[in-house]
């Protein structure tokens, strides 16, 4: 099904004259989605994924296709972002951890704010329970996860990734135009949301998808499941939450199918708040001087390994979609392999906005990547998920997890209770010649693992 009400060809009207503004500020719009994976847009899954407007965006700008999260996890990976360091250095490695006095001064938003320019939030937060309202000159930010559906202002239940396009336009109609603007626009989107109506989308995607049926990935199901140790697989009486979230959502033929058609029904919203956004743009002129960046917090399992979620270190997991849009970058590399990296996007806003970079923050810019500039770039990085869960209040059981990846290999080890040093469960990937992840290379390399180990410890130390 063709998305109907913003076709492709909606970018072609003339524009009126651009607003100028200080020489070297340009407007920058970050949209960033929640649980989306890497393959889950048109441009990268050629047969069975409908994103026209995303894929517009990458075919106008620059596809990174190595793009990851330093840390899997919606808060983590959120602050990362926001302070474009690891988690180990802003402290921030679960739900409870806030941005407010100097480190939120020290987030891309406020640092834009101080330069002169205008800032707005949309959507959803993430970063624990201090909301920073006050500080945002256009704020339409949700505390927690939110919920798909939502009163609007007449009082009338609406979904939210369409009343998150109408506040892009109101932004957009309501800003100071004496100013160069940043806009943050958080998406709910894919992300589940209860194990009743796990994919709320809106209803009026219900025809898209209807007649598919999709198949399971290649390492779908308990008998990838059945690899793991059992101190991965369980924790006393608590089973791994993966799996147990694997069962709920993908436990049968029928769950699966309607999971999936879901998570692709609720992308279908993203990809026409895209269409909107650019067509507004365009509308009013200033498309030429706005760079646009689309990518998400994390990846999502489809069942591969037997698992739902996110956390660990497989590809489906830690890998995301980059898009970067530059209208005056005329000749644009289309194509970017580097390793980048969630923090790689404070330093490139930064970048773009004209801001010096503050040198706690740990992310390299990647505008000379896409302006096709031969820099020395990371051959690998260091990945971490920190949260522990303490038993005595809340508690699933989510290993942790540090690993080191490289464009060859990878290398992941799971522990609990902070003690990295005796890990429960160790892996290592050859993940070009492996890239499902099958093979356990763990005993085979035990010098490369061992390398790999060195490596992960020295970093950790490097970062803090």
């Amino acid at each position: 099904m063709k998305n109907n009400l913003f076709s492709l060809g909606i970018l072609a009207l003339s524009p009126p004259m651009v607003m100028a503004y200080e020489k070297g500020k340009i407007n920058i719009v970050f949209l960033l989605a929640d649980d989306l994976r890497y393959d889950a847009v048109g441009y990268m899954n050629k047969t069975t994924i409908q994103t026209p407007h995303i894929d517009c965006l990458a075919n106008d700008g620059t596809v990174f296709t190595n793009m990851y999260a330093t840390s899997a996890i919606s808060c983590c990976s959120r602050a990362g972002i926001f302070t474009g360091m690891y988690n180990r250095r802003n402290g921030i490695t679960d739900f409870s951890g806030t941005l407010e006095g100097e480190a939120l001064r020290n987030t891309y938003p406020m640092l834009m704010k101080d330069s002169g320019y205008y800032v707005g939030f949309i959507g959803k937060y993430g970063v624990g329970n201090y909301l920073p309202q006050k500080e945002f000159d256009y704020w339409r930010g949700l505390a927690g996860q939110g919920t798909y559906y939502q009163k609007d202002k007449d009082g009338s239940f609406r979904h939210l990734t369409g009343m998150i396009a109408e506040q892009i336009e109101e932004f957009l109609d309501n800003r100071d135009e004496t100013k160069p603007f940043c806009l943050s626009v958080s998406f709910k989107s894919p992300h589940t949301e209860s194990e009743q109506d796990p994919f709320p989308f809106d209803k009026k995607y219900s025809s898209m998808y209807e007649n598919e049926h999709f198949s399971k990935p290649e390492t779908f199901g308990e008998s990838y499941y059945l690899q793991f140790p059992e101190s991965f697989k369980k924790d006393g009486k608590w089973e791994n939450e993966g799996h147990v979230r694997f069962k709920n959502r993908y436990g049968t033929d029928e769950k699966y199918q309607s999971s999936i058609k879901g998570y692709y029904r609720l992308i279908a919203g993203i990809d026409e708040t895209i269409g909107r956004l650019r067509f507004k743009l365009k509308e009013m002129g200033i498309e030429e001087n706005t760079v646009i960046i689309f990518t998400s917090d994390n990846g999502y399992y489809w069942g591969e390994h037997g698992l739902e979620g996110k956390w660990y270190g497989h590809e489906e997991s830690i890998r995301l979609p980059l898009v970067i849009y530059d209208p005056r970058q005329k000749k644009t590399v289309k194509r970017v392999n580097e390793i980048t990296l969630n923090i790689d996007l404070t330093s490139t806003m930064l970048d773009y906005a004209g801001i010096k970079q503050p040198e706690r923050m740990q992310g390299e810019s990647l505008r000379p990547l896409v302006a096709g500039q031969k820099v020395k770039w990371r051959k690998d990085f260091l990945y971490e998920h920190l949260m522990h869960l303490d038993k005595k209040g809340w508690y699933v059981y989510i290993p942790q997890t540090e690993g080191l990846v490289t464009k060859r290999y990878k290398y992941m080890r799971y522990f609990v209770n902070n003690q990295s040093q005796t890990p429960i469960y160790e892996e290592l990937f050859d993940i070009q010649r492996d890239p499902h992840e099958k093979n356990n290379l763990i005993k085979d390399k035990p010098s490369l693992a061992g390398r790999m180990r060195m490596k992960v410890d020295n970093l950790i130390k490097v970062i803090k």
